[in-house]
């Protein structure tokens, strides 16, 4: 009987340790074939983000056949290009701040209105947030240039006495506009974190509408808005075609610049449009990080 016993009695012995190495051998597959699903867009981006970044950064440093850190010295002595730094950061940060309130209450209000009108906006957002460079800045001289439609029907009703689209604030009108959108796309889904039954708790225990956002909604919604707030940033302040039709270059920003000294016939010099764009890289390097700061302090509400 021992003797009928023992196949069985290894068989069952072999299973427990065929098992792990069955999973064990599946694992490793999926992972190598992971890796090699993953090598196409890990060749992409080292040769269209990693390479052209380290060529820049690498330019950045060359001044007349050495190197140094002559164009950043010359950049932050040039009052020309601290302008042009400080327009970038101006129009910036203002068009991602009014274009983040707008989305905000666009988003939320998306939320409560009827699913066919939520779609078509949806829809018309993912067109409009594409709408860009030579149409948009068509569209917009047609409008609220210094002899557009909208323009001149404001100053008959006693709206403004003027408006300059080619100013300063003018763009930021121009850079809102496309901003919104974008943000209505990026914030629209967080609004899902907020559920219903957490507003209700919160009126049963006597917490108004301002009580509840103070401490529930925008607390979860944090995340969302720096997240998109960054992104806003970033969207601005690399923005070239758009600026560039509208003013044919003439208004200094950083991105206008460093096209300039690319691609013009008299003020060449590749170097230097390294060393800018590398500040550039710098500016949304610091907004990074300091999102990531932010985001450690804010508060953490359990689901």
């Amino acid at each position: 009987m021992n003797a009928s016993l023992e196949p069985g009695s290894q068989l069952a012995a072999a299973q427990p340790t065929a098992a792990p190495r069955a999973r064990a051998t599946f694992h490793t597959r999926s992972k190598w074939l992971a890796a090699l699903c993953l090598l196409p867009f890990a060749l992409f981006f080292i040769a269209f983000q990693i390479a052209p970044l380290a060529w820049v950064a690498l330019h950045s440093l060359s001044v007349e056949g050495g190197w140094g850190l002559g164009n950043f010295e010359k950049i932050f002595a040039s009052r020309f290009y601290l302008q042009a730094i400080k327009h970038s950061l101006q129009i910036a940060f203002w068009s991602s701040l009014i274009g983040i309130l707008i989305a905000i209450l666009g988003s939320y209000s998306l939320r409560q209105v009827d699913s066919k009108l939520r779609d078509f906006v949806i829809a018309f957002s993912n067109m409009t947030s594409n709408f860009a460079g030579v149409p948009l800045a068509f569209a917009f001289i047609i409008l609220l240039g210094f002899n557009g439609a909208l323009t001149i029907l404001l100053k008959q009703i006693g709206v403004i006495e003027d408006f300059n689209l080619y100013s300063k604030t003018g763009l930021i009108v121009l850079y809102t506009y496309f901003q919104i959108p974008l943000g209505v796309l990026l914030l629209y889904p967080a609004f899902d974190a907020l559920r219903e039954d957490w507003r209700e708790s919160a009126a049963l225990l006597g917490a108004g509408t301002w009580d509840f956002w103070r401490h529930i909604g925008l607390p979860v919604l944090t995340p969302a808005l720096l997240g998109t707030f960054v992104i806003l940033l970033a969207n601005a302040l690399g923005a070239y075609a758009t600026v560039y039709y509208l003013t044919t270059g003439n208004f200094n920003v950083l991105p206008i610049r460093i096209a300039g000294l690319v691609s013009g016939d008299i003020s060449l010099n590749p170097d230097l449009a390294s060393a800018l764009a590398m500040v550039l890289v710098g500016l949304m390097a610091v907004i990074t990080v300091a999102h990531q700061l932010l985001l450690k302090r804010s508060y953490h509400v359990p689901r």
